[in-house]
């Protein structure tokens, strides 16, 4: 009930109890209809169950934290890093050189990828691997096109991910991803926060494995607020681990992140996915019925509970 009160304090009556006033004074208010202070006062509880409501975006089953991964030249040593993944339920993105194949020995055989990377991704990392940003731009769309081209011979399935060879890329080489379809590419660097990207082109991980990557784990396990989604992104090359004896540190960053109930294990193109169809939601203006034009399910936190919106419906959130 709002109340009002003058300059000495003194309360006034409440805005209600004056329309009730009104009403039983005034005849005209019954006309057959509900008096004139039920409407107000449904219309003022409405407006503020709008004005109240919290709708958040989350990731699958109602999920905050998603961890992914990417490692790039798909080098032997790729197999028992998936070894590793598969073990304890991480999800990886793979971008490999399919020029590569058959010309160097260590990359991994053209006849292995499909099979090896089974529930991962496989996505573009160039032809052959050159600096990009120093390649007439239609070579670096040659390399790029002809790459996804045979991945997907390879796959039988649509390739849509990269990270630029060498980290090598600019505004031109951006622009030239879409019409190419090339969804996201990963930039190299380390941001050391699990915020989501804001472009897909530039895509900036948490940490290589070699940064930072055990108290980035353990600050990233500790996060509970609700009202964020938070990416934790490593990246690298396996042959590090090889090179630097030092399998044990991926080992054990995998057991300790592994079987949580509040992280999604994704891919980049899984995520990249999800988002999208987050954002094609269609809310009504007041936000309380939504519909879903894709396929697959979106999930949003509703004054905290969580709430699946099926493909292909509408749905009351509140």
């Amino acid at each position: 009930m709002l109340l009002k009160y003058d300059s000495e304090g003194i309360k006034k009556r409440s805005i209600s109890e004056t329309c009730r006033n009104i009403a039983f004074k005034n005849v005209k208010l019954y006309t057959g209809k509900e008096p004139e202070y039920t409407l107000r006062y449904r219309k003022g509880m409405a407006t503020r169950m709008i004005q109240t409501s919290k709708v958040y975006k989350c990731f699958p089953n109602g999920k905050f934290k998603v961890l992914t991964t990417s490692y790039d030249d798909g080098q032997i040593h790729d197999r028992q890093l998936v070894n590793i993944f598969n073990r304890y339920g991480i999800k990886g993105t793979f971008h490999l050189n399919s020029g590569l194949f058959e010309k160097d020995p260590r990359r991994l055989p053209k006849e292995e990828i499909k099979v090896l990377y089974k529930g991962h991704e496989i996505a573009c990392h160039t032809l052959t691997h050159p600096t990009i940003a120093l390649c007439p731009l239609p070579m670096t769309a040659q390399q790029i096109l002809e790459d996804r081209i045979n991945l997907e011979e390879i796959t039988g399935a649509p390739v849509r991910g990269l990270s630029y060879p060498n980290g090598s890329y600019n505004e031109e080489i951006k622009a030239l991803l879409k019409p190419l379809g090339i969804e996201y590419s990963r930039v190299v660097g380390n941001t050391d926060d699990f915020s989501l990207p804001n472009d897909y082109y530039e895509w900036k991980a948490t940490c290589h494995h070699k940064h930072n990557l055990v108290q980035n784990a353990e600050r990233f396990l500790k996060l509970s607020t609700r009202q964020y989604l938070y990416l934790f992104y490593v990246w690298g090359h396996s042959y590090e681990f090889n090179n630097d004896k030092n399998w044990d540190l991926i080992e054990d960053f995998c057991q300790k992140v592994s079987g949580k109930d509040d992280i999604w294990y994704a891919t980049n193109i899984e995520i990249v996915d999800y988002l999208r169809i987050w954002d094609n939601l269609r809310f009504t203006a007041k936000g309380n019925i939504v519909y879903n034009p894709s396929a697959q399910s979106a999930f949003a936190c509703v004054n905290d509970e969580i709430i699946e919106i099926k493909g292909g419906t509408q749905t009351i959130l509140f």
